[in-house]
């Protein structure tokens, strides 16, 4: 098995269903689908002046290729091996023309053949590379749905993560990763997590074991991944360090993973406290302030006006 990050790698995990098929031998050393080149994209069209890691020519490439003078023909086709790519791709069923083989032999660059079209190829390899290549983490949580919101909680080993999680599916929610959540970077503002598949459906709860959610609450009660949009971290309080929490902005922060600011609420932890229903509410205020409205400066606009008002009223 190879991985995901070579050529021969992508090729054994996702050839058969992109139909692709080597035209020169496979390479005796693996190419990476990382090169040296940092601004290599990992797959597109002809690209000689941002040239990608995997480049794909498909009939209008190959309209344009032979639309050149012998000489510019020449010189493109040499350009294009000279960039380095981890292989060459020929969509549509397209047979390369020999100066491609003479090059690829001389470059040690492979050629790969499909009878897809290049749109399709371009488009399935983006989405395939941008999850198995991104950049990941694995987190210490119980990472949830809820309300349709993706929602990691935190706390220290026994403050009842995984009692509240139980708690939540028994009201509806989806469990998606109890204990080590991957959290993987899928775009530039975006993580998502998911489940590894060894733990996936499974819940410890201590003093019950280990629980198997979607066989005691069916199939509606777990999800493989979700975007990560809060993090609610578990912790008990003092007294004195409650009566210190801002009273109109709660305990609202942001973690940092992968390089990517996540909202943070702290949830104190106290005997009598509903804790299920406040981060649902949590969650409604997440939402909320996503929309644009944020209620603590909600209230604090309300009594400007309202001192502005009574200052008017009994002016001179």
């Amino acid at each position: 098995m190879h991985s995901v990050h070579s050529l021969r790698g992508l090729v054994e995990l996702i050839g058969p269903r992109l139909r692709l098929r080597w035209l020169t031998p496979p390479p005796a050393q693996d190419p990476p689908l990382t090169g040296q080149r940092g601004a290599q994209s990992l797959v597109g069209s002809l690209n000689c002046i941002h040239p990608n890691r995997l480049q794909v020519l498909g009939r209008a490439e190959m309209a344009h290729l032979a639309a050149l003078r012998q000489d510019a023909f020449t010189e493109t086709v040499e350009h294009l091996f000279a960039a380095g790519p981890a292989a060459v791709i020929f969509s549509d069923g397209i047979e390369p023309p020999p100066i491609f083989f003479e090059l690829s032999q001389q470059c040690a660059t492979p050629l790969l053949g499909t009878a897809i079209s290049d749109e399709d190829v371009i488009d399935r390899l983006q989405h395939y590379l941008t999850f198995a290549m991104a950049e990941r983490t694995v987190a210490h949580g119980v990472f949830m749905q809820v309300l349709g919101m993706g929602v990691l909680l935190q706390g220290e080993p026994g403050i009842g993560k995984s009692e509240l999680a139980l708690e939540l599916v028994a009201r509806g929610h989806r469990l998606i990763a109890d204990d080590a959540p991957e959290i993987a970077r899928i775009g530039p503002e975006i993580l998502e997590g998911s489940c590894p598949p060894m733990l996936r459906d499974f819940l410890e709860v201590r003093g019950l074991g280990v629980l198997n959610i979607r066989a005691m609450f069916g199939e509606d009660a777990v999800r493989e991944r979700d975007s990560l949009s809060l993090v609610v971290t578990m912790r008990s309080f003092t007294g004195d360090e409650l009566t210190k929490v801002d009273r109109l902005r709660g305990s609202l922060s942001v973690q940092t993973l992968l390089g990517v600011p996540i909202p943070e609420v702290t949830l104190p932890v106290a005997p009598g406290r509903n804790l299920a229903v406040l981060l649902e509410t949590a969650v409604r205020s997440q939402t909320l302030r996503i929309r644009g409205y944020d209620a603590g400066v909600d209230l604090i606009e309300r009594q400007a006006r309202a001192v502005e008002e009574t200052g008017r009223a009994v002016g001179p």
